[in-house]
């Protein structure tokens, strides 16, 4: 029977509008109604109380979470797991994400995404695989030991056909641009991120195919006057996406503001980068070897270095309303519909429109997560 979401403020692609009511159909959005209709009368109603209904939530960048870390257990279960952790944050669409390790644990974590699909984890869009082609000057957390060039192998295997999304993270100063061109060409989708790159070797990179940027500011060749680096390089594209960590952490919300104002509306994504405290009751996990507990919301090795955050999208909405004063509507664009465009899946999720998957958030004016839907299913 078609449901009938009611009484709810919902933002549409035209804004928010309180006079409608979104009509579910199996997987997919129906209809947008006045309340009044008849066929939202004849539907099975779903009163809302006066909630902010939005599109779901995806996640580009998410290692780990209730408990779970993706490298530590690469297994469609991990991927399970990490999905139910950040739903109830409002994320309905997410890449597992695996950073720097073993071929044989890419391999593993490849196959583990397909195995995932099988079994219909609710929110899977496919994988990021962060590193290991990374450099060791901006490694951040990441285990140096793993970074490499990769062979031919490697690049059968990232390029191979494969199901829903899958992005690499690279250095394109470590990585030969016609290798870059192939990842592309095959439907990889490439970010650049841990890079040393100057400005003109990332301009080169964009010009091969790389198609935006790993939380951009951290990790990489900062904006200088007569050096732009990387950052300068990706705020001066136009075309390219650009991730954003939102936590009070990771970047000064004046940056922030700043790198914002100057990209084009719609190439910037609130992304989480999150760890396996998110949705957990411990604090600690183990990277690397080395126990790493959150404290006052900040995931840090014991020699400061940032591991990750414990950031979850509803938070990062938040944050991006009361830290950089962007409106409500935006912020959730930059959380949903902006990160479906990156991915490829911007005529299928992301908004509230006649067609679209019903991956669907109801929250309160806080942000704070009611209820959501992942293909018209409700948590």
């Amino acid at each position: 029977m078609t449901l009938a979401l009611t009484n709810a403020r919902v933002l549409t692609v035209h804004g928010w509008r309180d006079d409608l009511a979104v009509l579910v159909d199996g997987e997919r959005i129906a209809a947008l109604l006045p309340r009044d209709h008849a066929a939202v009368r004849a539907a099975q109603a779903q009163d809302l109380g006066g909630a902010l209904l939005v599109p779901g939530f995806i996640d580009t960048q998410v290692n780990g979470g209730g408990g779970a870390l993706f490298n530590a257990e690469p297994t469609a279960d991990t991927i399970r797991t990490i999905g139910a952790a950040h739903r109830k944050f409002g994320t309905t669409g997410f890449l597992p994400t695996l950073i720097s390790d073993s071929v044989d644990t890419m391999r593993a974590a490849l196959a583990a995404v397909d195995k995932a699909f099988d079994e219909g984890v609710p929110g899977l869009l496919g994988v990021h695989l962060e590193g290991p082609y990374l450099a060791p000057e901006r490694k951040g957390v990441h285990d140096p030991k793993w970074f490499h060039v990769p062979g031919e192998e490697e690049l059968a295997m990232l390029c191979a056909p494969h199901r829903g999304v899958r992005l690499v993270t690279l250095a394109p100063e470590r990585v030969p641009h016609d290798v870059i061109a192939r990842l592309a060409a095959a439907g990889v989708i490439v970010n650049a991120g841990h890079t040393a790159a100057d400005h003109a070797t990332v301009r080169a990179a964009l010009d091969a195919g790389v198609r935006g940027f790993t939380h951009l500011f951290n990790a990489m060749t900062p904006f200088g006057s007569r050096e732009p680096g990387v950052v300068g390089a990706a705020l001066d594209d136009p075309d390219n996406w650009c991730g954003l960590i939102v936590d009070g952490h990771h970047v000064h919300p004046t940056s922030l503001r700043a790198a914002i104002a100057a990209r084009p509306r719609g190439k910037m994504l609130l992304v989480t980068d999150a760890m396996p405290p998110v949705g957990a009751d411990d604090p600690s996990y183990v990277l690397n070897g080395e126990t790493i507990v959150m404290k006052d919301g900040i995931c840090q090795t014991a020699n400061g270095v940032l591991a990750g955050s414990a950031l979850d999208m509803a938070g990062a909405v938040r944050n991006s309303v009361e830290m950089l004063g962007l409106p409500l509507d935006e912020a959730v664009r930059m959380a949903s519909t902006y990160p479906a465009d990156f991915l490829g899946l911007g005529a299928s999720h992301g908004r509230i429109a006649v067609g679209y998957r019903a991956d669907l958030v109801a929250m309160d004016d806080s942000c704070n997560v009611r209820r959501s839907w992942i293909a018209g299913q409700s948590s």
